[in-house]
């Protein structure tokens, strides 16, 4: 039996796109450089496939690359594997968070990738002091913007390079000294209407409780992957939040429970809100 030629199933860009998004669920995580061989198209082809895929929801796009939903959704992952998701989304959820903060002011930054990135965006303060979980954060800080760094102690993750313990720091006497600050900037793992904002982590979670108790202002910094999702531990209601900072806008459901609970939602086209 033949089969001529124009009978053939032809490589449509529609079919494409499915079967590149059925290969990055398989694989879990891809290369551009990997698909362009895999489908026999040209990088550029790859990347706009890419980002139609990431648009409709069907995967994560990282810098190089993509990968798979199930794959994006282990919120409890190594940081260096986080600091390669959604990085684009990152910076402009930072460049947005470095904007809420004023000079000369205290602030405390929890764990994680996109709250590292801020701390990078923070060269044109001045005079700041910033308490953190985040080991990585002091180093990322321009020398330029800080008056004082100081470190919660605890115990550390190496998972996320972040300790785990009281948000609180011991006068010489042995008590404990009262703390605030004039705005909390914390990084979650999943944002819904009903959970509220949510992480995987349960010592994680009280940690943040905390810092957000302590704060006079609140911003909650998630990229769109995370919306409409919940984990293990709730972080709180969505109420305890003064902004949401996010990367686009979240659904319309999603919306309307945070407008109702108060929560000023940030996005690149609705422009920042610097107080």
């Amino acid at each position: 039996m033949t089969v001529d030629k124009d009978d053939r199933p032809r490589n449509l860009p529609a079919g494409r796109k499915a079967q590149l998004a059925a290969f990055v669920a398989d694989a879990g995580q891809v290369t551009v450089a990997e698909l362009a061989e895999r489908f026999k198209v040209s990088i550029d082809t790859v990347r706009r496939d890419l980002d139609q895929l990431a648009a409709d929801g069907a995967l994560v796009r990282t810098y190089g690359g993509a990968v798979s939903l199930s794959t994006a959704a282990r919120a409890d992952r190594a940081v260096d594997q986080r600091l390669a998701l959604q990085e684009q989304e990152k910076e402009k959820i930072a460049t947005l968070a470095a904007e809420l903060v004023q000079d000369s002011s205290t602030i405390m930054i929890n764990g994680g990738s996109t709250t590292l990135a801020v701390a990078r965006r923070l060269g044109q303060h001045r005079d700041l002091t910033v308490a953190t979980n985040n080991l990585l954060v002091p180093g990322a800080l321009p020398v330029t913007a800080i008056r004082d760094i100081y470190v919660f102690g605890g115990a550390v993750r190496q998972l996320t390079l972040a300790t785990i313990g009281s948000v609180s720091f011991r006068a010489s006497g042995g008590a404990d000294l009262d703390i605030t600050c004039d705005l909390a900037l914390i990084g979650v793992g999943a944002v819904a209407a009903d959970a509220g904002f949510t992480t995987s982590n349960i010592a994680e979670a009280a940690m943040m409780q905390e810092m957000i108790s302590r704060s006079a202002r609140v911003a909650i910094l998630a990229d769109s992957s995370k919306f409409d999702r919940r984990l293990f531990a709730q972080v709180s209601e969505l109420s305890a939040a003064d902004y949401l900072i996010t990367d686009t806008a979240p659904p319309e459901p999603l919306q309307e429970a945070l407008t109702a609970a108060g929560v000023a939602v940030i996005t690149p086209a609705s422009g920042s809100r610097r107080p």
